[in-house]
């Protein structure tokens, strides 16, 4: 009775010496980058998502009526009867006057302190709130308003904000293109390391085919050896994408919301983030296989 084969046993992870190659510490800074590009992106698509959604709540539930001065015609009365007017129309929440100092401060950065001093007539303006989800026509608000108060005009924030919107959404679309352009770009780098890797142990790599070594283990030792490198790479780029972003959000408080578009992320923000690494190296990962065993393929 012939003796039984005893089985194989494994071999070293390190049989190709992947760690020992010069251009490898490349590999890592240029993965860092990319990804540094992608997080800051990212970030920028999903605080636009945010900001979006805070501009509809804001704005769209809202209207401002204009009344013009006339001479010889006290403004305060015409305010109040325009008060009064809205708060008899179904649909309208509230109706509040604003003062005549907020009135000069929202007009002072386009006619200037001067201006203002000098008597320039100044309009009386309304801050509109609407029931929420209501149907009220603006066209039709706008002309009862006229007809009750003449030099009155509704200003509707609407159209202006669908535009602001559009506008946001167009750059939503271009940060996530430009995550994917990165995304494609750092495949590309590890396509480019993985087969110069191939190329340099060719001889190794069919001797261990001698040996009885399969295409799944050397695609292994390549896998292996690059989602460190990815790993590395993404948490670098990826913690000095946090910093720029945490040190934007902390000028912005000192500057004031009023000053800059909001940039504030949600915690599932920072978690998205916080993944990057691990998406880096998932993609480093299947393309090393990939690269590696249609590699290999061509080879036989």
């Amino acid at each position: 009775m012939s003796a039984q084969k005893s089985p194989t046993r494994p071999r070293p992870a390190s049989d190709l010496q992947l760690h020992a190659d010069s251009g490898n510490r490349f590999l890592p800074w240029a993965l860092a980058v990319m990804v540094f590009l992608a997080a800051l992106a990212l970030a920028g698509a999903l605080a636009l998502d945010g900001s979006i959604d805070g501009w509809r709540r804001g704005v769209s539930a809202k209207l401002t009526v204009q009344i013009a001065d006339r001479p010889n015609q006290p403004m305060a009365p015409r305010v109040a009867k325009a008060i009064a007017t809205l708060e008899t129309i179904p649909g309208v929440r509230s109706a509040i006057a604003m003062p005549q100092k907020a009135v000069e401060a929202l007009l002072e950065p386009w006619l200037g302190a001067e201006a203002l001093q000098a008597g320039l007539p100044l309009p009386g303006l309304i801050d509109v709130t609407l029931d929420e989800g209501s149907a009220l026509s603006v066209n039709a608000l706008a002309a009862r308003l006229q007809a009750a108060v003449p030099g009155a005009r509704v200003d509707d924030p609407k159209p202006w904000l669908e535009r602001l919107v559009q506008l946001g959404r167009l750059l939503q679309s271009l940060g996530g293109g430009i995550v994917l352009l990165v995304g494609l770009a750092a495949a590309a780098l590890v396509i480019f390391a993985t087969r110069a890797g191939l190329a340099a142990r060719r001889d190794t790599i069919e001797l261990l085919h001698l040996m009885g070594a399969e295409d799944g283990y050397i695609a292994r030792q390549f896998q292996r050896h690059v989602a460190a490198q990815a790993v590395r790479g993404g948490i670098a780029g990826t913690a000095a994408a946090l910093l720029i972003l945490v040190g934007i959000q902390l000028l912005a408080a000192r500057v004031g919301t009023g000053m800059l578009p909001g940039l504030a992320l949600a915690w599932w923000h920072w978690l998205a983030l916080l993944v990057l690494p691990l998406a880096a190296a998932g993609l480093a990962i299947l393309t090393a296989r990939r690269t590696v065993l249609g590699a290999l393929r061509a080879m036989l």
